[in-house]
């Protein structure tokens, strides 16, 4: 069935109709034969509580399994606490091994065990080695199913092995090759197999050079690997070259969206799986956090400009000029910030290149800095008639957007260091220290000017 944006905002508009008339077939049908997974998690990522609720209900258990793994974390801990163990089961039943394990994550502890003792033997293996590696790892992402095959035996062998299965799994470009010890020595793409004369070995037409991942590989070089080999798959092996289970496209995907999210929401002070209709008690919660940092980082700047107060009094155009100083280098830190903080998430951003970096900044912060200092010394002359207050602001503002880049490339790279995430946390140090030093800068310089 295929289904396009048009088909998608249709069904919407129809199941929003339906609820607004207490149409309950209607709805049921639109969300158990009409609408396709995604598109019933959209739904009920865009409906408020109560009827996020009913809707939930409204689906067969058979196909909630599904459509969870679409639904951002939060709504997917919301629901799956309330399901039983049966139910989980149930829902879960035709799920790869690796998204099974994404929801179980999810649960509590004792839940999750409530779960795996109600599998089967093999099942419960399965899930459970992907369980024991973290969620952000190569081997928290991976999927165990694969078809494995010796290096000695003809390629007739192995397609009439191929055809005793009912299905492949999922974006499968290639059969893994291993020892009897699952020792992974080679790759056969499926175009070699069916283009190679069937008498062939496996050992003669297999690929041996091809990347593996282990599977400790932070989620985020996974990406990153997968984009520069252009790969559709890649195998996952443990410290002894065996073969573990394999990453596909669609998973690194999924990584790549849920980075680009957390990057934007992380400058906000914001958690990337935030639901759009959360109730106010606990979005304001989460909020106050960030504005209360902001709230301090504020004071620090306000009592810079208190230390001031004397000139700031006698002067009274340093108050109308000082906030164009700070806000020149929070934008122009920011947009260095921005740059490293991809360099580093695309892998670009090494120890040895890290100084010409920190160079080119400086060039471009000074370069942009005495652009915009004559600009606004001139604007500042214009609308003062003041030389000296045009030649003090320009000097601040050049000081400022020289340390802005300076700030904005080291900082990203001492976060990461420290582990802390410099997309959550660069922007607010960035803004406060701008802040002070342009502050700093522009009201120290009158000071000494005009209190001399």
């Amino acid at each position: 069935m295929s289904h396009d944006l048009a088909d998608n905002a249709d069904h919407l508009d129809k199941l929003h109709g339906a609820l607004e008339r207490d149409a309950v077939d209607q709805i049921r049908r639109l969300l158990n034969q009409t609408m396709v997974p995604a598109e019933v998690a959209h739904a009920l990522e865009s409906t408020p509580p109560r009827e996020r609720e009913f809707l939930w209900q409204q689906i067969d258990t058979e196909t909630q399994g599904e459509i969870l793994l679409y639904l951002s974390e939060e709504l997917q801990t919301e629901f799956l606490e309330r399901m039983s163990a049966q139910d989980l089961l149930t829902a879960t039943e035709n799920l790869d091994t690796d998204d099974l394990a994404d929801l179980l994550q999810r649960l509590p502890t004792y839940s999750i065990q409530q779960v795996l003792d109600s599998m089967e033997a093999q099942e419960r293996h399965r899930v459970e080695t992907v369980l024991s590696y973290p969620e952000d790892t190569a081997g928290g992402l991976m999927d165990i199913d694969s078809i494995t095959i010796r290096p000695n035996i003809t390629l007739d062998v192995v397609l009439r092995y191929i055809r005793r299965h009912d299905e492949l799994p999922h974006s499968t470009d290639a059969l893994w090759v291993v020892t009897r010890s699952d020792v992974l020595v080679g790759r056969l793409y499926l175009n070699e197999l069916l283009v190679s004369d069937p008498g062939m070995t496996v050992r003669e037409v297999m690929d041996t050079e091809f990347t593996r991942l282990d599977a400790m590989t932070p989620e985020d070089e996974v990406a990153q690997l997968f984009e520069r080999h252009d790969l559709i798959s890649a195998p996952v092996v443990n410290e002894q070259g065996q073969l573990l289970g394999r990453i596909t496209i669609d998973d690194v995907v999924d990584v790549i969206r849920d980075t680009a999210e957390h990057t934007v929401m992380s400058m906000a002070g914001l958690d990337e799986e935030e639901d759009t209709f959360a109730p106010a008690l606990r979005t304001s919660r989460r909020r106050a956090v960030w504005l209360g940092i902001n709230l301090l980082t504020a004071f620090l700047a306000s009592s810079v400009i208190g230390m001031f107060e004397g000139t700031i009094q006698k002067i009274t155009a340093l108050a109308v000029l000082m906030p164009i100083v700070a806000s020149m280098g929070g934008i122009a830190g920011s947009q260095t910030l921005t740059v490293l903080i991809r360099g580093i998430a695309l892998g670009h951003v090494k120890g040895n290149n890290i100084r010409w970096l920190i160079s080119r900044e400086l060039v471009v912060g000074l370069l942009n800095g005495a652009l915009w200092a004559v600009v606004v010394g001139l604007l500042a002359l214009v609308w003062f008639d003041d030389r000296m207050l045009g030649i003090i602001i320009a000097l601040a503002i050049i000081i400022n957007l020289i340390v802005a880049s300076l700030v904005g490339t080291l900082l990203p790279v001492v976060l990461k260091k420290l582990k802390i995430d410099p997309a959550l946390s660069g922007s607010v140090i960035l803004t406060t220290v701008t802040d002070v030093v342009g502050f700093l800068s522009f009201l120290g310089l009158a000071s000494l000017v005009y209190l001399n």
